[in-house]
């Protein structure tokens, strides 16, 4: 019976597109990019007849959601473009 020269491990190493530190980047990006949309959401209004511009237009979601979720793009193209340490 001839014994394989490769592990188990590394026949998946070696069929996965990525090594597993950029799948962790990945997802660490995906969750920062959703945390920039949580961040975009709310200012439900008790009544529909009325505009409150203070809520529509207010840092959160006018200049800080849109930074996370450019800084959780970055993150994905950085995971992407990462080389593993050989």
């Amino acid at each position: 019976m001839v014994k394989p020269t490769q592990t188990e491990d590394q026949l998946v190493e070696e069929r996965a597109i990525f090594p597993k530190e950029n799948y962790r980047f990945m997802l660490i990006g995906i969750v920062v990019v959703i945390i920039g949309f949580l961040l975009m959401l709310g200012g439900k209004s008790p009544d529909a007849n009325t505009f409150n511009a203070d809520d529509v237009y207010s840092f959160r979601r006018i200049t800080l959601a849109p930074i996370v979720i450019v800084l959780g793009l970055l993150i994905e193209v950085y995971a992407i473009m990462r080389r593993p340490k050989q």
